[in-house]
């Protein structure tokens, strides 16, 4: 992954887009702090990695309760 600083990626963009397009990841800084990432485009839908996001999400919440309260109530509560 390539770190530059903003004022050099405005100079550079044409060659980071390159970069971004050959795969690589760039992060864009201001004063030494992260302000972006550049990431390639994920131009196409994979529906192995969405199934499998899924059934992680749905292993995840296996156990988890809501503390004995009802759903209807917390709605009720958010509506206030």
């Amino acid at each position: 992954m390539n770190q530059i600083s903003a004022c050099e990626a405005k100079r550079r963009l044409g060659q980071l887009l390159d970069m971004v397009e050959a795969g690589e990841k760039v992060v864009i800084t201001r004063r030494g702090k992260v302000i972006a990432h550049i990431v390639p485009a994920n131009t196409a839908f994979d529906r192995e990695r969405a199934l499998h996001a899924a059934q992680r999400i749905r292993e995840k919440r296996k156990g988890v309760t809501l503390g004995g309260l009802a759903i209807e109530d917390l709605i009720h509560e958010g509506r206030r």
